[in-house]
This record gives structure tokens, sequence and C-alpha cells, in this order.
């Protein structure tokens, strides 16, 4: 097929080929050039089809979420999950995958936070930039989204997120500006407003992922977020989906009145065109390396590498063989679709039906009693409701005779999902209520929790013996939690975002909100930035998880290098069992002139380590993790002066530190 250029093109037909041919699909001019096929979504492919007159979502294999690969803080994870989804899309014809989602999590009751990575730019760029690199290597284009701000769902097609510009550029850029790196084909642009101007129509941010980021690919909008076609498109935006037949005619009409320009159009349309090449040639490198089982066992891998243990009173876990068992709750027989989210990124799991209790049982080798205790109420609807079962007595009568009760807790896609936002913190008061008789009869109670943000344990944590959060973990992650549960894996996962004690505790809850604006008030403070310096409100810090072995840190070496330092420590391992340790690397100004959070992560590591062994670990940092924004030089700054370098196993535990000299772009020992 011969390369079309803008040249070739006529005026209307550049018009057309920057707004979307449907739903799903750019023009193609009748094979005139290569038509390319976005699908959802950053949990599992959801193409959906025809079939017979209806719109149907294909099944495919339902990966844990977002949210829960960044608990497991492992880069190749993340990396094998795009590698997973693009065998997904090479398998379904799609060649956009419209993921990953790199919005930080500044709100928690925002109802699409189990879509992003981390309440930490950081964490969430550079697990972004795997994803997208897991992808793009295998043949399918990444859509990094959503640009930017988009952090509560609440009125979010008008809502204008006023954010300071220091604050825009250490937070809320910067993981769109360290995922760039991996050179995604698209960026997707946000619904809401940015300090008054629409997403689709910021000018501003795009000239700064273009010029500053490297960014070299097409900018498209959410679906129906242009509101003006002709203003998205002088902005940057190149593409509108989906087609809009309305915002068509109105750009014709302001092409022929001068409003827009043939240049500003041409921009778009060159952009396009590149987009359909590169994504054609990219086509050579599509090949199928796992097989749909093997796809399976990717998911409960990554499931197994997020589970986070967030409290383990009397070593109650693992679980010993023959253990007699009780277990409640409806999330441990779940309906398809429970353990997610709900929305645009929910995907159809391959599996129907799920069964924790059996998994157990096989695993433990005794029959448990089971009840649902709780479940959704369908006829008042998806919107929270939730009852009590039929019979709660029968749980607790078989919890009172068991060893240890297991609840299975949670929120899923009826309470957490696109469009709204959370109504608060806690669980519903079923299952507060569950949880709370359950351990009365039997003070050996285990908690799972499936959810895709922190929830407010503060009703019952301090009865129940064992935590366990899940996240929303795919359709094995039942299989990857008896794992856990039973000790044939050794829990590993750490937070990847704050829980605080209250919705109170959290800074966005004070800020500024009405039905147009939300003011960023806190400003550089979000997540354990906040917490740093309010450390009374904090449930389960930024970076917390428990293991079934003991770890300790020594041997701290901060050694200067050209561009940064080199850091090297150890981590021992002094209990009988191996496990997985990750540690974080946070770096703090000890008399900054301008203000500075009391510390940042700027790098971490997962590491394996035998039972009774120890190893070193080595991370890099160059001299951008010392750097803030300047708002009087409007450019980043490196002062020189002394910080600190600091290693722990969470925000809150810091085990090692060290401190360095700034001085002339170089970091210098302390004598």
């Amino acid at each position: 097929m011969k390369k079309i250029t803008v040249t070739d093109l006529s005026a209307e037909e550049k018009l057309r080929l920057i707004c979307a041919q449907d739903f799903w699909h750019t023009v193609n001019f009748n094979g005139k050039i290569p038509q390319v096929t976005v699908s959802d979504g950053p949990v599992g492919l959801r193409k959906e089809i025809i079939e017979e007159g209806k719109t149907v979502t294909v099944p495919s294999v339902s990966y844990p979420s977002v949210q829960s690969l960044a608990n497991s803080w492992n880069k190749e994870c993340v990396r094998i999950t795009g590698e997973a989804l693009a065998d997904d899309c090479i398998e379904h014809d799609v060649d956009i995958l419209l993921a990953p989602g790199v919005n930080i999590k500044r709100h928690p009751l925002n109802g699409r936070n189990f879509e992003y990575f981390s309440e930490d730019p950081y964490l969430a760029g550079t697990l972004g930039y795997e994803y997208i690199e897991g992808l793009q290597q295998k043949g399918i284009g990444a859509c990094l989204k959503h640009f930017c701000c988009n952090n509560l769902e609440y009125n979010r097609f008008e809502q204008s997120s006023e954010v300071d510009e220091r604050t825009l550029r250490e937070i809320y850029y910067k993981p769109f500006e360290l995922a760039c790196k991996a050179k995604p084909v698209s960026i997707m642009s946000a619904y809401n407003r940015i300090n008054g101007t629409y997403a689709s129509e910021y000018k501003k941010g795009f000239d700064v992922l273009r010029k500053e980021f490297g960014f070299d690919g097409v900018i498209y909008s959410d679906w129906e977020a242009v509101r003006n076609r002709a203003a998205a498109a002088k902005a940057g935006c190149d593409f509108e989906f989906p087609y809009s037949e309305k915002n068509y005619e109105q750009l014709k009409k302001d092409y022929a009145a001068g409003i827009i320009s043939e240049e500003e159009v041409n921009a778009c349309a060159e952009r396009i065109l590149q987009l359909v090449y590169r994504l054609d040639e990219m086509k050579a490198k599509r090949k199928i390396s796992r097989s749909t089982e093997e796809r399976l066992n990717v998911a409960q891998y990554l499931a197994e590498e997020s589970i986070v243990l967030l409290k383990n009173e009397g070593n109650i876990l693992p679980l010993k063989k023959g253990t007699k068992t009780a277990v409640c709750g409806c999330y441990a027989k779940p309906e398809r679709g429970m353990l997610a989210g709900g929305g645009s990124s929910q995907a159809v799991s391959l599996t129907e039906k799920f069964d924790l209790v059996s998994l157990l049982e096989e695993a433990l080798g005794v029959e448990i009693p089971f009840e649902t205790m709780y479940y959704y109420d369908k006829v008042l609807g998806t919107n929270g409701y939730m009852h009590w079962a039929a019979k709660p007595n029968k749980g607790k009568t078989a919890a009172a005779l068991a060893e240890v009760c297991v609840v299975c807790a949670g929120t899923g896609a009826p309470f957490e999902y696109e469009s709204l936002d959370r109504a608060d913190m806690r669980l519903p008061v079923a299952q507060e209520r569950a949880i709370l008789e359950l351990a009365e009869v039997n003070p050996n109670t285990v908690v799972v929790l499936f959810a895709g943000s922190a929830i407010d344990v503060s009703a019952w944590a301090d009865r129940v013996k064992g935590i366990v959060y899940a996240g929303f973990c795919g359709e094995r992650g039942l299989h990857a939690l008896c794992n856990v549960l039973c000790g044939k894996v050794n829990p590993s996962g750490k937070l990847s975002e704050t829980f605080p004690k209250t919705y109170e505790d959290s800074p966005a809850a004070h800020a500024y909100v009405d039905a147009s604006v939300t003011c960023y008030e806190e400003g550089l403070n979000v997540g354990y930035r906040y917490f740093d310096r309010r450390k009374e409100g904090v449930r389960y810090p930024f970076g917390y998880g428990l293991s079934y072995s003991q770890f300790d840190y020594c041997n701290l070496k901060v050694t200067p290098c050209e561009q940064g330092a080199e850091i090297s420590f150890t981590v021992e391992n002094r209990s009988d069992i191996a496990g997985k340790e990750v540690s974080q690397v946070y770096i703090k100004e000890c008399a900054p002139l301008v203000y500075r959070p009391e510390k940042e992560l700027k790098a971490y590591a997962k590491t394996e380590i035998e039972a009774n062994s120890r190893a070193e670990v080595n991370l890099k940092i160059d001299l951008s993790a010392f750097a803030h924004w300047s708002v009087s030089q409007d450019r980043w700054i490196v002062s020189d002066g002394v910080y600190e370098i600091l290693v722990g196993a969470s925000s809150a535990d810091i085990r090692l530190s060290e401190k360095v000299l700034l001085a002339g772009g170089k970091v210098q020992k302390i004598v």
C-alpha cells in the first residue's frame, strides 16, 4: 500500500481524518490508508463486537487491577502484564490498548483509583513506563491516560482542577514525563478542565508533552470529551473519539470561516498519518508468545506478587495443614466481575465461577463450612447496596466451631466504578457488622479485603488477628490468595498508597469543592508527603507490607558518580522462609530555601532473598532526583546543599540514612 501524505488528501478528507470513523476505529477512506482499532482496557482486553444486532463484550483474561500491579512494586511484573495484554490484543486484532492510566491517587474516594498506580509520581511513572514497554515491544500501541488531573469522577465533564504550576510539574505531570520515555504511540486527554481549560483544549499541557517530554505520538480525546472540535484541534488534540456528526459538521463550518487554519488541520492530520503507518510497521513484531492458559498463569503470578499482608498478630498466618477453618462472605464465591472495579476498564473474564472455599479445602485437607453472610441487592440497584443473608447465625456458628475464621469482604464494581466516586472509605455496614460479630465468637479471625483503593478499617481492625489486602486481584486472584493464606507463597506486596485512619484524615477531604471547581489546596502534600507531617492520621503508611520473613537492613554506601550517585545496601532475611523485600530510597533536602516535602521516593527495588541469607541491593539516582520546579525561573533547579539519602521498608520505617553534599551540580561525600 502506497503511503499517503497530507498533500495527497483534500481539505474535506483531512477534516474527516481528524474525527473517528465510529466508536473504536480511525477513518481509512475505503482502504486508502490503514485503519486503527482501539479498545479498552488496562486490566484485561474489553473488545466489543456486534452479534445479532447487540453489542457484546468478548471474554478475555482478567488481570489484577493497575492499583494491584503497583502494590507489587515489581517492574518485571508490570512489563509482563503489558506483554500478556499484547497477546490478547493480537488475538483479537486490536492495534492500540487504551492504557495505562498514570493519574495520581490524590483523593481516597475517587471512583477510578483502581485504574491508577499510585499517590506517588515516581512510582506511577516508572511502572507506567514498564507497562508501555511490555505492550509496544510486541507491536501493540499504548495509550497513556488521562492527561491530566483527572482525580475525581464527580461532575468530571465540567469540574476544573485548580492546581498551581509547581504542583502540576512535580506531582501531576511527572508520571507522564517518566512514562513518555517509553515512547507511547498515543496519549488520551481527560474529561475535566485544568485551571479552567478543558483537557481536550489544553494547549499549554500538550506543548509540554511534545516540546519537553519528547512525546511524538497522537493525542486524542477521551470518549465524548470534545466540546469544540476546532478549539481542540488548534490546541493540538489530533483526534476526536468517538465520531460525532454534530462536531464534524461544525468543524467544517469553522474551517470554511477561517476559525481553524489549513496549517493547524495539517498538523493534526500529519500526526494521525504517522500513527497509522507506525502501527502498520509495528505489526511485524506481533507474535503470540503465551497461550491462554499461560496468560492465566501470568494473572495468578501478578496477584501473588501484589497481595499485601497488613496484619498478622500472633503469626495467625500462614494457615497450617489441617487447620479447622470457616469461611464467610460473598467474595469467597463471587459472581463474575465482583473482584474488579466497574466501567470502561472492566473485562469479561474467561472464568465464570470462582470458589476460594474449594481451593482452601484442597490446600488444607479439611472440609470448610461457608456462609455468604451478606450479598448485593440487585433489586435495589448496584449503587453500594448490600444486605445480610437470611441466616447469618449459620456463619457465626461455623466460626465459633473453627480454629480460624476467614472473612472475605470488600467493594467491587457496585462500589468502585467509572463516573461516580465512593460515598465513604468504610466497608458497607453489613460487612462491618459481620466482621465484628464473627470476631466476637472467634478472635482468630482473618479479614481479606477485595478493593481498589484505601479502606477505613478503624471499626474492626483491632478486633481481628489478620488482615490481607487482596485488591482487585483478577480471575486467578483466589488461587493466589489461597497460596498466600496457606504459605505456599510468601506475601511480598506493599501499599502504593497511604491508608488514612479515616477519610477526614486525608488532605483532599478538606479541600474546596463545588459543582464546578476542585481546589488542590494541599499542593505538593499528596499522600505520604502530607502524612509525613501528620503521622497521627495514618493507619497503614505508603510502602507498607508485612511478610512471613523478617528483613534487616545494613551497610548503606552512597558513592558519587558523574551524573548522580550510586547507592548500595544489604538486606538480610533473618528467618527460615525465603521471601521478597521491597526496599525504598527517599531523598530529603536538609535546609531548603523553598518548601520541600519531608522526603520523596526516588528509587526502589524488589529483591528475592533466600532463608537466612543476605543480598546486596544496588540502585542509582541521577541529579533530577534532587530537583524542584522553580516557579520564579520557570525551570527545574538542583540546589546546592546537604541532602539525606534515606533507605526504608516503608515511608514510615526508615532503616538507614547517609548525608551527601550537592555542590556545582555534583554529589559529593561529606568528610
